[in-house]
């Protein structure tokens, strides 16, 4: 399925107007930033991409479109023992699908180390940082609690000469990894405590994937982000409501440098229900092997989510719904399960699919005889037409299409009972063959011939429509049927996520009949599967000799429901 978009297409909806657009235009309106609008998406390149990362994206990128501005992608690469050109390509790769467009504005923290490290020695000599020889541990018991106010460091007073001497030797790696550190000096007592002579500074021997061993020293994310912005001209920083408590930070930085200063602006990042957002924990699944990497269908990435048969169009759907607020909240995942059905049930071609295939066999059906019967593609999208599917004398249907001894209000096929095949016949079931052990392996059955197409010269009716395909002619799939990898609802809060994780979130179907036309099915490819869900073609392990689909999402609309009772 194509899901580009052209570039001027928002990623939010231009007619709402979120708080976050009332600054930018009261800014507009008074002229400040010269009008301009610049956003950016700043992420570490230390793991995928999430469902988390797509609103700020959308956000970001739909200001920039909406405002006639501009939008970055830049890499906050400041911490090379955690970071990989993986990261990196998979970023851009999941940010591109998404529809975000940076032009030439790629950019990386690492681009910037020098400037960084100049605007360092600025502080020093200013007076407004030192290096500290406490150690870590050092330094957390001496910055006091929220109650009781810090300790100054003992190295608190040295000299500017002393402090741009230790600093320099820092950068030519004369010290091993924590044995020094630059702080600012600000105030061991201020009630904000990342106000507390913060760390700006570490010293860390690693080899990173862009500078080598160019570095031994690097810069901590409140040091840097605030830098970046001002050297990218960045007008509107907007970031996650966790980084409202480091805006004095961001200020006080700018503020001394005497630069360029961006307005930072917070709003409450996405918590979706059964959903992980921690990369760190995200990581841990993928090294224990509880999932088979960052692009399991089952994770909450970019990459996972397609993989499963997410479109970018319902994803960006999904963050245009739910808003951009203040105030931290919880989405139900089924809003975005609902997005997507919304969309594939006017993209998706309605198949047959059987996945626990029961053999039937028309007695009184010619032997060799083979008829297409035609099949409306799609009942909500006319214009996507009809399609041939083979139909002949012996053919698949759910085995529990089937009961020996039905209930009353079962209406589909049992001894004697009449059904209707799927754009067919109707026919009825004379008996039950079954094998030594006593189950049931085929269903002998007769025909009408006069009731192709569902109508019969008597004009009776069947309550039961069965979904079948051609023995001869289907194709063998794997059929992967994912749900929630939680049970949970709040995962996060698990001391250890692996005691929720859902033992049935993967059943695998093997031995799948599917019709004909699906074996050509090029990997992405989505398709409703009558009365299953939707599915899609695995892109990694899918071939036409062994097609595997992936279920994306159930045919059961909760959040629709829900709608209607409200």
């Amino acid at each position: 399925m194509s899901d580009t978009i052209p570039n001027d297409a928002p990623l939010q909806s231009v007619e709402s107007n979120n708080f976050i657009e009332t600054i930018i235009e009261a800014d507009n309106k008074s002229g400040r930033w010269d009008s301009r609008v610049h956003t950016r998406f700043p992420p570490e390149p230390n793991g995928y991409l999430h469902i988390g990362h797509a609103k700020s994206i959308c956000l970001n990128m739909g200001l920039a479109r909406k405002y006639g501005g501009k939008f970055n992608l830049r890499f906050d690469d400041t911490n090379p023992t955690t970071e990989d050109t993986e990261y990196v390509d998979s970023i851009q790769a999941d940010a591109r699908w998404l529809g975000a467009d940076w032009e030439d504005r790629l950019f990386f923290a690492s681009d910037y180390f020098e400037q960084m490290y100049v605007y360092a020695e600025d502080l020093v000599n200013k007076g407004l940082a030192y290096v500290d020889d406490q150690n870590g541990e050092e330094i957390r018991e001496n910055r006091g609690t929220v109650k009781t106010p810090g300790v100054n460091s003992p190295f608190r007073d040295r000299s500017v000469e002393e402090n741009l001497d230790l600093l320099r030797r820092m950068r030519a790696g004369e010290f091993p990894d924590g044995a020094k550190v630059l702080r600012a000096k600000i105030d061991m007592a201020a009630p904000n405590m990342l106000l507390r002579d913060p760390l700006i500074y570490r010293i860390r021997h690693a080899h990173h994937h862009r500078t080598g061993d160019q570095w031994c020293i690097y810069p901590m994310y409140d040091w840097a982000h605030g830098t970046e912005d001002s050297l990218e001209g960045i007008t509107h920083s907007v970031c996650t409501l966790e980084f409202e408590v480091h805006r004095p930070l961001y200020d006080w930085f700018l503020d001394k440098l005497e630069v360029y200063h961006p307005q930072q602006i917070e709003f409450a990042r996405l918590n979706l229900t059964y959903t992980l957002m921690s990369k760190r924990k995200l990581l841990k699944l993928v090294q224990d092997g509880h999932v088979s990497g960052w692009d399991d269908p089952r994770m909450p990435t970019l990459s996972g989510l397609r993989r499963r048969g997410y479109t970018a169009s319902a994803i960006r759907g999904f963050c245009d719904r739910i808003g951009v607020a203040r105030r931290d909240s919880v989405v139900d995942v089924q809003l975005l399960e609902h997005c997507l059905r919304e969309e594939m049930n006017l993209t998706a071609r309605r198949v047959m699919a059987v996945l626990d295939p029961l053999k039937v066999v028309i007695t009184n059906y010619p032997e060799g005889q083979v008829e297409n019967i035609e099949c409306q593609n799609n009942p909500e999208n006319e214009a996507d037409g009809t399609r041939m599917v083979p139909f002949s004398r012996e053919l698949w249907i759910e085995r529990d299409d089937f009961l020996e001894d039905p209930p009353r209000k079962f209406f589909r096929l049992g001894p004697g009972r009449e059904v209707r095949l799927k754009h067919a016949y109707y026919v009825t079931c004379d008996e039950a063959v079954k094998d030594d052990d006593g189950n049931i392996v085929e269903l002998r059955c007769t025909y009408d011939p006069d009731s192709r197409g569902g109508s019969t010269p008597d004009g009776r009716r069947v309550k039961g429509t069965l979904q079948w395909v051609s023995v001869t002619h289907g194709v063998d799939a794997e059929v992967r049927l994912y749900d929630h990898l939680f049970s949970d609802p709040n995962p996060g809060d698990a001391e250890d996520v692996t005691t929720v994780l859902n033992p049935d979130s993967l059943v695998v179907k093997t031995g799948c009949k599917l019709e004909p036309e699906l074996g050509a099915a090029k990997p992405g490819d989505s398709f409703q599967f009558m009365r299953h869900g939707y599915f899609s073609a695995d892109s990694e392990d899918s071939t036409p000799e062994r097609p595997v689909f992936n279920r994306t999402v159930s045919l059961k609309d909760s959040w629709a429901k829900i709608q209607q009772k409200d």
